[in-house]
């Protein structure tokens, strides 16, 4: 159990990120603030990259391997601070919860990755294998794993920590995701005399209802390859008196192991064709978004939404060391997945990189009014961390 004066340091650190509002985009005053935690506890390196990633770490006495707890900083949006029981800034305590936004999603960790470092960096002088980095990570909540490959690039790790929220359980795997833009081209007319165009709208609605019939891949550890329509425009909008001549549906795919980009649009550009050559005027198309933010450094950042699966077995040696570690210290982990999308897509995804994921509250916190972390998850999992540094840096 964290002694109380560690406890102090870590619930005031989580407060403080909290107190920086750091939307996507926004994340200068945040990073400033774990800038100046990692410089007060005695990190030998503090850096931030082009997209405004913050890397900190700290050098162990012995050569070793690298080991790197990755959190996001930025959070999604409040849109109506008054619905809050507490103020989604403030940070406030109440009934042992920390209120605010970004609590569970997920400051709360990025605190915990910070004093959990630094507290055994001092338990240990430091004479230990390896290094440990902690990477504050910009505009997940658009991109998942874009800004990371900027980090992972400059770090090189061994070892991956996603610190989402797990309620203290260990996830080895989730499904990817990508988004799939499928666009109808038609012919403009004014709309009294619609026989003289082709209505791009019309030619969406049968394209959607083929799609319905499209059969999921299936994974017997991950569920579905989800593809699951989430917004229609037509172009022009508002369309006064004009027949639209564009239309543009997007999909939400759930993406499983091994499935590329290749193999994920595949069948649903079979089905387009086949679509097309029963309709002459139908004229349609698909492939994955794009999506360019600017960052709080003035650079942009920009990927193809398209972030892979991926699944690690649970009696892999590094898992296990974890495992072990844990249950030694009177935790009680399961080991499972995690139902949504993270950085860990591209460091197991992309890169291939052996990665894990342990965090602190529920999963269903993020993103809601009253977002909250509870304190004995937040000292708990401090300790989970010093633990999985005490199992890998071995």
């Amino acid at each position: 159990m964290l002694e109380n004066k560690r406890q102090e340091e870590v619930i005031a650190l989580c407060q403080k990120l909290i107190q920086a509002k750091s939307y996507s985009g926004g994340e200068d005053k945040v990073s400033a603030a774990v800038k100046e935690a990692m410089t007060e506890k005695g990190f030998d390196e503090v850096t931030i990259d082009k997209y405004g990633n913050i890397i900190g770490c700290l050098k162990g006495k012995r050569p070793g391997k690298k080991i790197l707890f990755d959190g996001h900083i930025d959070t999604v949006p409040v849109t109506d601070e008054t619905v809050w029981e507490y103020p989604p800034f403030g940070a406030e305590i109440h009934d042992g919860k920390i209120y605010g936004r970004g609590t569970s999603d997920m400051k709360g960790s990025v605190a915990a990755f910070i004093c959990a470092a630094a507290n055994y960096a001092e338990d240990t002088g430091r004479d230990f294998p390896g290094e440990i980095y902690v990477a504050g990570v910009v505009h997940e909540e658009c991109f998942e794993g874009v800004a990371a490959r900027e980090i992972s690039s400059f770090v090189k790790p061994d070892y991956v920590v996603i610190g989402e929220a797990s309620q203290l359980n260990l996830k080895i795997g989730q499904r990817g995701r990508a988004e799939i833009v499928v666009e109808t081209f038609g012919k403009p007319c004014h709309s009294a005399n619609p026989e003289k165009g082709i209505n791009s709208v019309y030619k969406m609605a049968k394209v959607i209802e083929a799609i319905r019939t499209l059969e999921p891949t299936h994974h017997p550890v991950l569920g579905d390859g989800i593809l699951e329509l989430t917004d229609i425009k037509s172009s022009p909008y508002p369309g006064a008196s004009v027949v639209p001549e564009y239309c543009r549906a997007t999909y939400d795919r759930r993406l499983l192991v091994g499935e590329t980009k290749e193999s994920v649009l595949a069948p649903i550009e079979e089905l387009l064709d086949k679509l097309m050559a029963e309709d002459p005027e139908l004229k349609v198309k698909a492939s994955y978004a794009v999506g360019k933010e600017m960052c709080y450094t003035g650079n942009q950042i920009e990927g193809e939404r398209f972030f892979p699966g991926w699944l690690y077995d649970e009696d892999a040696d590094f898992v296990q060391a974890v495992y072990g570690q844990l249950k030694d210290m009177g935790f009680d982990p399961s080991i499972t997945q995690y139902n949504f999308c993270t950085n860990g897509s591209h460091y197991a995804g992309e890169a291939g990189i052996k990665t894990i994921g342990l965090g602190p509250s529920r999963e269903n916190l993020a993103h809601t009014v009253n977002e909250h972390i509870e304190i004995d998850q937040l000292c708990k999992v401090t300790e989970c961390y010093y633990g999985t540094m005490k199992a890998l840096l071995k």
